[in-house]
């Protein structure tokens, strides 16, 4: 995570004392017997392009593979005794690893130790479970004392008792004595944050041969699960990004990396009641529960009991090092749940931790060492630096061994609550709002709850807008352990008639809040708290392309859904339409022109394709699950050929960019000034790292040359000042705070690309005004209340507000006077991967430009 900034006492809360108040058991028992009626609230610095690292000058072209398939559950078979010894292939040695000169462990040691600890202890199991981007193993490590197979399937069977029937659980009087009490400790996903790794090492190596009765008795009761460095790429590197130039710690609301793909995996299968994630730098040690705003699909009462309970047994073994600020330089920990008033949240459920009680932890924390080894401490002499990491990995271990005592202390308490939280869902019973001082400062300040609808439906047939994006969205919700139902034919719900083979959510299920916190439109808490830590809105249902309607009435029963239904279909035998509503559809596109077809641009949105491609359209089809449906002529518009990019932009978008099929090269000021030939290229995307003043006048005469040519997408603010010092588009640019970001409504305009289903994505949200001859409105902002969810204030001034967008373009188009056909976004179409409900719009707009340029 990032370091906000400290916490001064004018803006922090009320210090909340550090000695837990317990609940009553009294009172426990109660909130589990009543029927609450839940009080409702009222209705972080990575400032949109901070960390969307610009793509590296020279870099070169990138073409994206699909993500291959989740890893499995661990273990080669579900019920395969413990342990589960496997001997890991040693990669090469690479004294270039960025973590030697830390005197911490380099990545090609890491197999070497977990074979030498598998040989040496019957307790120590070590899987693969994954490949990063750049094909280095993921490794998960379990420790657990041995099992027979028997005992292995028993755990199993526990485990999904638990999760999949918990009323019969909770009556279970002895299942929780029986059952092992699942830890995970995650390390290392951000790669130059390194020591995460070299502390679960350590308690690794001395739980698999300790013989003191109390190693011995949480072996015997509890399965720990360690994933030791889930960035290895990033580790080797010494970069927070993974290869691909993506903060896996943000992108548990997308998984769009392999990387993050497995440690989901492993969360969904081991279903952990406590997880912790290992993190640098912040001085003192930073250790959660958070700022609100709370996660309102949290059952936050439970949460929060476990969390911050845990946390003051962290905080006090940290203090027990003995570490000073005048001897060491180590600050006091910090809890800023406790110490703080706002910008350290647990909001939005992109991150590790605040992922995991989507999937039953009841306890989830953030630990950030204190002593900074990375970025510019880097170049730090070696002994200081190896003195620092040194500390780090004592405070982290310090860290893993309390949670490892707690959740072995409390064992009970913390199974019985993940218990409790899939019991609600299944029953679909209100959240409790507990009394305040809960835990010690708990407040009205802390309560974010919601009212979760009975269903959700996404519709089949002619009401679904796409349907190759319904599709990836129930798998994602499969993928996500959420429970989805194929209709085995027609009903009606609320006065709407939905087909045969239309999905339905029923939000009586035992992972309800994972399931409304992907589906829900979310929530506009502008006004709620000053400031947050990241990004404040997301919406699967309404950002990733499909129709999906949440209902209040009780939805039908159907066949549970493992895989969603292929999509992919050709209407007739003549010609064919195909709309670029969604990115399968691009991609379907980019594949035909590369096979040599010659589409026809055929209006907003929608290209033509002759009856002589039929082979190839019925490929496609297949592949990408695209729908292609019978056209009656041949329109007048410019034939669509491959369409090839230079980049000057960030890592999601390069990688979106290289998903969707286009053909990307990355450049960059550097890059043009090193004398770039444009010869091969159709378009120039623009979004970070060119900036014109500073092109020299070689440049400056080749851009401008390709620019009498070529095309012009431009998005935020450093495309939108490209364009004005190139001269393109009249459009003032006016912008709102940079950290302001959300899902906003969007009108379509009257131009040249096709709609986004009536929503967008906003970071650093910007809109265009004083709008010349020629300049095409594509999309505005609604004009009534444009934020749907997240978090948009004015800036200090009292200007850059939602309100000041509403009906302002977030789109324009128009033809440059020399020659370019240019697209400026004020939105955010392809941020983080995650808003793929617009990625058609951005194909549109880059065949669009170079169609313009071949038609001239």
């Amino acid at each position: 995570m990032h370091n906000p900034p400290d916490p001064s006492p004018d803006r922090s809360r009320t210090a909340r004392p550090v000695a837990l108040a317990g609940a009553t058991a009294a009172f426990v028992a109660v909130c589990l017997m009543a029927s609450p009626v839940p009080a409702l609230a009222e209705p972080r610095d990575d400032a949109g392009g901070s960390e969307r690292n610009e793509v590296a000058a020279g870099a070169e072209s990138l073409a994206v593979e699909p993500l291959a398939a989740p890893p499995s559950a661990p273990g080669a078979e579900a019920d395969a005794a413990y342990p589960r010894q496997n001997e890991l292939p040693v990669p090469p040695e690479n004294p270039d690893d960025h973590s030697v000169k830390l005197g911490l462990v380099p990545f090609h040691d890491i197999a070497p130790t977990l074979n030498d600890l598998q040989e040496t202890s019957d307790r120590v199991s070590a899987e693969i479970i994954g490949e990063s981007v750049q094909g280095r193993d993921l490794y998960l490590v379990t420790l657990t004392e041995p099992e027979t197979r028997a005992e292995a399937r028993h755990q199993r069977r526990m485990r999904e008792l638990i999760s999949e029937n918990p009323d019969r659980a909770a009556r279970d009087h002895t299942l929780i004595d029986r059952y092992k009490t699942p830890v995970h400790v995650n390390a290392n996903i951000h790669g130059n944050e390194w020591e995460g790794t070299d502390a679960s090492l350590r308690i690794i190596e001395e739980l698999a041969t300790a013989e003191d009765e109390r190693t011995e008795e949480l072996l015997e009761s509890s399965r720990l699960y360690f994933t030791v460095t889930a960035n290895p790429d990033g580790r080797v590197a010494g970069t927070r990004a993974n290869s691909a130039g993506f903060d896996l710690n943000r992108d548990f609301v997308t998984v769009s990396q392999p990387e993050s793909a497995a440690i989901r995996q492993v969360m969904v299968d081991t279903r952990p009641v406590v997880m912790i994630d290992q993190h640098g730098y912040v001085n003192g040690t930073l250790i959660e529960p958070t700022t609100p705003p709370h996660g309102q699909n949290y059952e936050y009462d439970l949460f929060i009991k476990n969390t911050y309970a845990n946390a003051i047994e962290m905080e006090q073994a940290v203090l027990d090092l003995g570490y000073t600020p005048e001897d060491d330089g180590v600050e006091p920990p910090q809890i800023p749940f406790r110490d703080w008033e706002d910008g350290w949240d647990d909001w939005p459920p992109i991150f590790t931790p605040m992922y995991a009680p989507y999937q039953g932890a009841v306890a989830a924390a953030t630990i950030e060492f204190p002593m900074r080894v990375n970025n510019a401490d880097y170049d730090l002499p070696e002994e200081e630096l190896r003195r620092r990491s040194a500390i780090n990995t004592d405070i982290s271990a310090a860290t893993i061994e309390a949670t490892l005592d707690y959740a072995h202390d409390n064992r009970e308490e913390l199974v019985g609550d993940q218990i409790e939280v899939f019991r609600r869902g299944a029953n679909g019973e209100e959240q409790i709002v507990p009394p305040r001082d809960w835990v010690p400062g708990f407040g009205p300040e802390d309560v974010y709850t919601t009212d979760f609808p009975r269903g959700y439906v996404i519709p089949a047939g002619e009401e679904q807008r796409s349907a190759p994006a319904a599709a990836r969205l129930v798998d994602f919700l499969v993928a996500n352990d959420v429970r989805v139902q194929r209709a085995d034919e027609e009903f009606e719900l609320e006065g709407t008639a939905y087909p045969a083979g239309s999905y339905v959510v029923d939000m009586h299920q035992p992972k309800r809040g994972m399931a409304n916190v992907l589906l829900e439109d979310g929530r506009d808490i502008s006004d709620d708290v000053e400031a947050m830590y990241d990004i404040s809105g997301w919406s699967h249902g309404r950002l990733w392309g499909a129709t999906v309607t949440a209902v209040e009435s009780e939805p039908p029963t159907g066949t549970a859904v493992a895989v969603a239904d292929p999509t992919g279909s050709v209407e007739g035998d003549g010609d064919w339409n195909l709309r670029l509503d969604d990115a399968a559809d691009v991609a379907a596109l980019n594949d035909l022109v590369e096979a040599g077809v010659e589409p026809v641009q055929a209006g907003r949105g929608t290209v033509w394709v002759p009856a002589e491609a039929a082979d190839t359209v019925v490929e496609v089809a297949e592949r990408h699950g695209a729908v292609f449906t019978a056209a009656d002529t041949e329109p007048d518009g410019p034939v669509l050929g491959p369409v090839r990019v230079a980049v000057a932009g960030a890592a999601d978008e390069v990688f979106t960019l290289g998903e969707l099929g286009f053909d990307v090269t990355t450049v960059s000021t550097a890059v043009l000034n090193d004398g770039f030939d444009w010869t091969d290229i159709d378009v120039l995307y623009v979004a970070g790292g060119l900036v014109h003043d500073d092109l020299n006048e070689e440049a400056r005469a080749a851009l401008d040359t390709f620019l009498e040519r070529g095309g012009v997408v431009a998005r935020g603010e450093t495309g939108a000042r490209f364009n004005e010092a190139v001269g393109l588009l009249e459009a003032t640019r006016a912008a709102g705070r940079s950290d302001a970001n959300g899902v906003v409504r969007v009108d379509d305009g009257d131009g040249v690309l096709g709609g986004t289903g009536g929503y967008g994505f906003v970071y650093s949200p910007g809109w265009f005004t004083d709008l010349g001859d020629g300049v095409t409105v594509e999309q505005s902002y609604a004009a009534k209340r444009p934020l749907v969810a997240g978090h948009w204030r004015p800036g200090a001034d009292g200007t850059g507000g939602r309100q000041d967008a509403a009906g302002q373009a977030s789109v324009v188009s128009g033809i440059a006077e020399p020659g370019a056909a240019v697209v400026l976004f004020g939105t955010e179409p392809l941020f983080r991967n995650h808003p793929k409900g617009l990625f058609g719009q951005v194909g549109q707009a880059l065949h669009w430009s170079a169609a313009v340029d071949e038609a001239a």
